[in-house]
């Protein structure tokens, strides 16, 4: 074997380049050059943006599911459908149409960002992110949108085209880029243990009821699941531990009363706020229930059944 062909075989395998859109998007989920930006931004949301109805809207707590995803289809919507009107030959009716989608779709694209933004402000920094991104590219595609309708109002129509295009391009690599945060990395899905599927049905011993202190939340677990046990007095109440938003563990959380004088567990990484008798939000991030189980002292010993 020659040098030059030792050489080779020392050097070892290259490097893989990133070509697929998969690979290339689970790069930026490690581009930690992104975080001085994500950190200022994120702080400057929560900062302008404090608990209450409003943020909670944003969040989608009163519809039970987040609110960004289904918006986002009025957006999409109008300016894909002005992209086909586009590409059939033009007339005045088709050149009205047109606008009007543009314009529907600006109109609707302000509240799509806005829940956005509230959902990117409170996930993970690897979904940050791909969620900083994803903002941009969208951004981007209203940018040209709103050139491309200015350019359609004064009669420009072959550069309105081109701008739509353009904007609609964006739009899908901001839309792919949202499947990823939705499919890939689960943001806005439930983090929550699935109770039905992982829980036999009936009655099952947890733990002797001398081992929970009175006020304080516990961690226990029931087969492969881990349970928020809180003993107040004679009652007992057990959630899943693993919050619904991202997962946090609310055995840690603090434990506070409502305005209706119930008793609540807040999340300690986003502050999610759930009642303790059934699991029902009372502030977000989160957006569906907390799994429940039902309780009972046979014995001295604690059973829990979960609550269909």
């Amino acid at each position: 074997m020659n040098r030059r062909a030792s050489n080779i075989f020392r050097r070892g395998p290259r490097p893989s380049v990133r070509s697929h859109p998969v690979e290339m998007v689970e790069g930026l989920e490690h581009a930690s050059a992104l975080d001085r930006v994500i950190r200022g931004v994120s702080t400057a949301v929560r900062r302008t943006l404090r608990p209450g109805p409003a943020k909670d809207l944003l969040h989608g707590v009163p519809f039970g599911h987040p609110a960004h995803p289904p918006l986002t289809d009025l957006p999409m919507g109008c300016w894909m459908s002005a992209a086909l009107l586009d590409l059939m030959p033009p007339t005045a009716g088709t050149q009205r149409a047109s606008r009007a989608l543009v314009a529907a779709g600006l109109s609707t694209a302000v509240p799509t960002a806005l829940t956005g933004l509230a959902d990117w402000s409170v996930l993970h920094r690897e979904q940050q992110r791909v969620g900083v991104v994803h903002a941009v590219s969208t951004a981007t595609a209203t940018v040209l949108y709103t050139a491309s309708l200015v350019a359609r109002r004064r009669g420009r129509e072959a550069a309105g085209r081109t701008l739509g295009f353009a904007g609609l391009t964006a739009l899908l690599a901001g839309g792919y880029l949202g499947g990823h945060l939705a499919f890939r990395q689960a943001a806005g899905a439930s983090h929550a243990d699935q109770i039905a599927h992982l829980v036999p049905l009936g009655w099952h011993d947890l733990c002797p009821v001398t081992e929970l202190p009175d006020g304080w939340p516990v961690l226990r677990r029931l087969g492969y699941i881990s349970l928020f046990v809180l003993r107040e007095g004679d009652d007992i109440h057990v959630l899943a531990d693993r919050c619904s938003h991202l997962a946090g563990p609310l055995h840690q959380g603090r434990v506070i009363t409502d305005d209706n004088a119930e008793t609540c567990v807040v999340c300690p990484w986003h502050g999610s706020t759930f009642r303790v008798r059934d699991g029902s939000v009372v502030r977000g991030p989160a957006t569906g229930r907390q799994p429940a189980f039902e309780s009972r002292v046979a014995e001295g010993t604690v059973q829990v059944r979960a609550i269909p």
